[in-house]
């Protein structure tokens, strides 16, 4: 592994980890309001498309990075909607 992917991992890892804390306050508060459906989708679309990028370069830190990070978000989106149903429906 080369130090440019070392450093582009060191890079992903710290954008992925930063996702972590607001998945925490979510589970810890049960709400999700403060979330934007469509600041998540455009992030969700682009962090596809970055997963993409990297499948198309081989580039294992781009590719693994996002595909983590597209992870995280899809389970923060998934947990704004189930905490809105249930604030709708009580």
């Amino acid at each position: 592994m080369s130090a440019l992917d070392v450093l582009g991992l060191t890079a992903g890892t710290l954008t992925t980890i930063s996702f972590m804390p607001q998945m925490l306050r979510i589970l810890k508060r049960r709400s999700a309001d403060d979330l934007s459906y469509g600041a998540l989708a455009f992030f969700i679309l682009g962090i596809s498309l970055w997963v993409w990028y990297g499948i198309a370069l081989r580039s294992l830190p781009i590719l693994l990075t996002n595909a983590v990070t597209l992870a995280l978000n899809c389970t923060i989106l998934v947990l704004k909607i189930s905490h809105d149903r249930r604030r709708i429906s009580e």
